[in-house]
């Protein structure tokens, strides 16, 4: 069964120059994954104009919504109680994004009627994982 979550949300990209410019995202959550979130970006939305995905840890969003969380590529905070800040690095560059806290956190609720939080079914997803690193050996 494919059950996948899918949210289209606006996001504001915050510039150096501290502006606030709307870029079209869609959060996205799979069964088939059931420990990542996925926010997808649109070719328009990219430096080089190809379609762009983050994926990092449910847990992650999920603290990030009450305190800042996150030390690697991608970093989530507070800001606010309207406005949930995701930073996403990577080797060219910062982005900083800030989404809308209530619309992350209804997001949120649907994934975990989809698979509870503690549910999750680990072993199939590492199996598939390393199968897809290995080529399906």
């Amino acid at each position: 069964m494919d059950t996948t979550v899918r949210q289209p949300v606006r996001a504001r990209l915050i510039t150096a120059e501290d502006r606030e410019v709307p870029v079209p995202a869609t959060l996205r959550y799979s069964v088939h994954d059931p420990l990542a979130v996925f926010v997808d970006f649109p070719p328009e939305a990219a430096l080089d104009g190809e379609h762009v995905t983050w994926i990092f840890a449910r847990s992650l969003l999920d603290t990030g919504l009450a305190a800042p969380a996150g030390r690697g590529d991608v970093r989530i905070r507070p800001c606010g109680a309207t406005c949930t800040l995701l930073e996403f690095h990577a080797p060219h560059g910062v982005a900083l994004l800030g989404f809308d806290t209530g619309a992350l956190r209804g997001f949120l609720r649907r994934s975990y009627a989809v698979v509870a939080a503690g549910e999750e079914d680990v072993g199939t997803a590492v199996e598939r994982g390393l199968g897809a690193l290995f080529g399906g050996v």
